[in-house]
C-alpha cells in the first residue's frame, strides 16, 4: 500500500517538503499516548539471532537509520519505534545554518536513488544537545560536520566545539569529512589533515565525557582512491578509533539509467541509493581486509533489501544503515529487512548474525600480522 501511495501521491510532491511533512506526521503519531509502545511491539526486531554487540551495547538488530534523515534529533523515539536497531542523527554543526538554497533534494526513481545538496542545514549543536538530553532508550549516534562559513584553517576548532557539546549525549560520535555539499570538507580526508582533526576530536570527547569513553568513528566517501582508503584505515588504527562508516554519497553519475539530460538538470550534489551499492561494498571489503576485527565497520550506501544487508554483514560490517532504502520502502521497511535477515541467519545454519560478520572476506597480510 505504501509503494502505491508513494508512486501515486508522494512522488509527485517536492522531495524535501514530503520528507518534512511525513516525518512530522510520524512524530505526531508516536506522541499519541500508548502508540510508541504499540509500534515498538509490532515493528522492533525481536528475533534473538539478530542481537548484535557494538560499542559496549547490545542492539536488537543490526539495521540502523543513517545520518541525514533526522538532522536535528527531533524524532529519535519515533524512528526507533518503526523498527530501526539504532539511529544516527545529524549531520550537526557547531552553529545553526540554513544550508544550500532550495530545491536541494531530488528523487531519481528510475535508479532508486536520491540526489541531495542540503548543505548541513540544522539547528546547531546546542539545539541537538537540548533535545537528546531527554531521551531514555535506544542507541543513538551523532554525526558532526563543519560549519559552512568556517574556513579549513578553523575547522579543527569548529569540530571540537561540536564534540564538546554532543559527546556526553552520544552512544557514538561520527566525524563527517565526506559530504560533497560543504566546500572543502572532503579535502579533510587527506591523512595529513585528518590526523590532527581526529586527534583533537578524540581529546574533546575525553574532556567532555571523562567518566565514559565515547566511541569515535570517521565517515568516508566512496570516491576515494583505494590507496587513500588504506591510508585512512591505517590512521584509524593508529589513533585507536572505534570504527569507520563506509560510505557517504557519491559525486559520480556513472551508469545511471536516468537520461543524462535529466540528471544534468538536477545539478550537483551527493547521489545515494542503488547506484552506490557496488562501490560501497568494495570499500567495505577493502576496509575489512585491512583492519580485520579491530574496528567496528558500519556499512551504508545502496542497501535496499535483506540481501544487500546480509552481503554487507558477510563482507565485514557489524552494523548496516540505510536512508534512501527507507524513503522508497516506507515505514514497514525496517521490520521487513530485520525479519528477512533472521531468515537468512537460520538458513545459513547460524545461531547469531554475529557469526556471519566478515565470513566472505580474507584478511590481508597487513591485518593478519597486526
Amino acid at each position: 500500500m505504501y509503494r502505491l501511495f508513494y508512486w501515486l501521491v508522494l512522488s509527485r510532491l517536492p522531495a524535501e517538503g514530503t520528507h518534512r511533512v511525513s516525518f512530522a506526521l510520524l512524530r505526531a503519531l508516536v506522541a499519541v499516548p500508548g502508540m510508541r509502545n504499540l509500534m515498538s511491539r509490532m515493528l522492533s526486531p525481536r528475533e534473538p539471532e539478530l542481537r548484535v554487540h557494538a560499542f559496549g551495547r547490545e542492539l536488537p538488530g543490526p539495521l540502523g537509520l543513517a545520518a541525514g534523515f533526522d538532522k536535528d534529533a527531533k524524532g529519535v523515539s519515533a524512528l526507533l519505534a518503526v523498527g530501526f536497531g539504532f539511529v544516527e542523527v545529524g549531520t550537526v554543526t557547531a552553529e545553526q545554518q540554513s544550508g544550500n538554497p532550495k530545491p536541494r533534494l531530488f528523487r531519481v526513481p528510475r535508479d532508486r536513488a536520491l540526489i541531495n545538496r542540503m548543505g548541513f542545514n540544522n539547528d546547531g549543536a546546542a539545539a541537538a544537545a537540548s533535545r537528546l538530553a531527554h531521551r531514555t532508550a535506544g542507541m543513538v549516534g551523532i554525526n558532526i560536520g563543519k560549519t559552512k562559513r568556517v574556513s579549513e584553517q578553523d575547522a579543527l576548532a569548529d569540530f571540537t566545539r561540536s564534540a564538546e557539546t554532543l559527546a556526553p549525549l552520544a552512544d557514538y560520535l561520527v566525524v563527517n569529512v565526506s559530504s560533497p555539499n560543504t566546500p572543502g570538507l572532503r579535502d579533510l580526508q587527506a591523512v595529513d589533515k585528518l590526523r590532527p582533526l581526529l586527534s583533537a576530536v578524540r581529546a574533546a570527547c575525553d574532556l567532555a565525557s571523562p567518566m565514559r569513553r565515547v566511541p569515535l568513528l570517521v565517515k568516508i566517501a566512496p570516491d576515494l582512491a583505494d590507496a587513500d582508503i588504506d591510508a585512512i584505515a591505517d590512521l584509524a588504527l593508529e589513533l585507536d578509533l572505534d570504527g569507520i562508516i563506509a560510505t557517504n554519497t557519491t559525486i559520480s553519475r556513472a551508469s545511471l539509467q536516468t537520461p543524462d539530460a535529466r540528471v544534468a538538470k538536477l545539478g550537483f550534489g551527493g547521489l545515494s541509493g542503488a547506484p552506490l551499492k557496488a562501490r560501497s561494498l568494495d570499500v567495505l571489503r577493502r576496509l575489512r581486509a585491512r583492519v580485520g576485527t579491530r574496528l567496528v565497520l558500519i556499512a551504508v550506501g545502496g542497501i535496499e533489501n535483506a540481501d544487500d544487508a546480509w552481503n554487507r554483514i558477510r563482507a565485514g560490517a557489524t552494523l548496516v544503515q540505510s536512508y534512501t532504502g527507507f524513503i522508497y520502502g516506507g515505514p514497514a521497511w525496517p521490520r521487513r529487512i530485520h525479519r528477512e535477515l533472521a531468515e537468512r541467519v537460520r538458513a545459513a545454519g547460524l545461531s547469531s548474525i554475529e557469526q556471519a560478520i566478515g565470513a566472505d572476506v580474507t584478511p590481508s597480510s597487513t591485518a593478519a600480522s597486526a
